[in-house]
């Protein structure tokens, strides 16, 4: 209780989190896109909603098994699930709302 107040169930307590992913890069002329938002979608869906969404983290992920999932943590989880598949041209900055007060953003630094 002293650390984590009302969220120290026994039971765990439960979130629905808004992500943002954020890519910064070269605009290409022929398309005129940074890169088509279809394949970020399709890389988000795959590697990270069908992993965690409706999921309980502590118990069902293997990524928290010995990790914490705050938001500071799932964060960088999601980061490091989706740097590898990006071309290294691209900045890429994960932005976790856990409420609409407290939000988390991580860039791999």
């Amino acid at each position: 209780m002293e650390v984590f107040g009302k969220c120290s169930n026994p039971n765990y307590h439960g979130h629905n989190y808004v992500l943002e992913t954020w890519l910064e890069g070269p605009v290409d002329p022929t398309t005129g896109f940074v890169i088509d938002l279809k394949i970020l979608k399709d890389l988000v869906r795959d590697l990270v909603i069908e992993k965690f969404d409706h999921r309980n983290l502590n118990l069902d992920c293997e990524e928290f098994a010995v990790l914490k999932p705050s938001a500071e943590n799932i964060s960088v989880v999601i980061y490091n699930l989706l740097r590898p598949h990006l071309d290294a041209k691209y900045g890429l900055m994960i932005r976790l709302w856990e409420t609409e007060n407290n939000v988390v953003e991580y860039n791999g630094k």
